[in-house]
């Protein structure tokens, strides 16, 4: 007689994800509003939209993950953060346009469910929700018993907001004379660490829990410190003419910024005038990375870029302050050919130039 198998023998214990779901439930419920219409447990997520005061409402979407920090969350087994970077990832870029978030969905795979690390991951997810004014209505994990590797998982987020169309930000109005305006990161963010692995754990072996004199911290925690969510700022402006808005992820400033600039124009950087993380010296020391590298593949201090005319410099660097964010004047918009000689680097997106001086 054959033996009779169950799922769980299979390697997925279903009673596990149940109990996983009830340790998260709280994390979840903290994140809803007025507009969630459904509870955990559906097979949608339910949302209305407040469009009430917009002539022409349009929703603006954005999906992403964290990337290869997950490894450093998997070796330091520390996991209520990384949520908060995928919310981050993805809210972020919906903010370029000039929507407000409304609401968030996850996607949560492992080979084998912990209902308590799940509920760490969620936690971190509600915590980015709450930062970002979005609702958690919705997500799944899914359990694949020989696709991940022991303690493994990977995660995607989806993030949904609403803009008027008449207020969506699109960079079309840049123009040369325009200034840029840089808000702070909080160090790495969510990109670059295949880079940041060569260089610590490949080829250093470094210690993640042994503090570094230059980082003030350890280099785990300095390395998982949460990408930032620039909600609150983006809203302080919402009465500002803003032309442009970046969000500096993958690529760094030559592949992130020339996607707002119209044809024909270059975005001059002042280097100096804002702060560069410890952390990324740190980098390009223990790297031997040129500064061109560094300036290609991460945010080297600066997470989120505003693009304002001349004029709007100054109420816009108050409104900023006033809502408790730093603010750098970090360079103007120039025509190519006054660019001017430097470090320069044509995109994929001809016409358009990142300047660095």
């Amino acid at each position: 007689m054959t033996e009779k198998l169950t799922y769980k023998d299979a390697g997925v214990d279903t009673k596990e994800g149940e109990r996983a779901v009830r340790l998260m439930k709280e994390h979840v419920k903290k994140t809803f509003n007025e507009n969630v219409l459904t509870d955990l447990g559906g097979f949608g997520g339910l949302f209305k939209l407040p469009i009430e005061g917009m002539k022409e409402p349009v929703l603006v979407s954005g999906t992403d993950g964290v990337g290869t920090k997950l490894k450093l969350a998997f070796m330091m087994d520390r996991h209520n953060t990384v949520g908060i970077d995928l919310v981050a990832m993805c809210v972020n870029d919906v903010l370029c346009q000039g929507a407000t978030p409304l609401f968030f969905l996850d996607y949560i795979a492992t080979g084998k469910v912990t209902a308590e690390k799940i509920a760490d991951i969620v936690s971190g997810i509600a915590e980015g929700c709450s930062q970002s004014g979005s609702a958690l209505i919705g997500g799944e994990t899914a359990e694949m018993p020989g696709f991940y590797g022991e303690g493994e998982y990977d995660m995607a987020g989806f993030s949904v907001g609403i803009a008027d169309k008449e207020k969506i930000i699109t960079g079309a109005g840049i123009k040369e004379g325009d200034m840029i305006i840089g808000l702070p990161s909080s160090g790495i963010h969510s990109n670059g660490y295949s880079l940041v692995r060569k260089i610590f754990i490949d080829n250093m072996n470094a210690d993640l829990k042994e503090n570094v004199d230059q980082l003030g911290a350890s280099l785990g925690d300095t390395l998982l410190t949460p990408t930032r969510i620039y909600a609150n700022a983006c809203a302080a402006v919402r009465h500002i003419d803003v032309k442009g808005i970046v969000h500096i992820t993958g690529g760094g400033f030559y592949e992130n910024v020339p996607r707002i600039l119209p044809a024909g124009l270059a975005a001059k950087f002042f280097l100096g005038s804002w702060d560069i993380l410890p952390v990324f010296e740190y980098i390009r020391e223990c790297g031997g990375i040129e500064m061109k590298e560094m300036f290609s593949t991460f945010n080297m201090g600066i997470g989120m870029m505003m693009v304002v005319s001349k004029e709007d410099v100054e109420r816009t660097v108050t409104a900023l302050e006033k809502a408790g964010e730093k603010a750098f004047v970090i360079g103007n918009i120039e025509a190519m050919n006054d660019a001017g000689a430097g470090d320069t680097e044509d995109t994929d997106i001809r016409y358009r130039k990142v300047v660095l001086k």
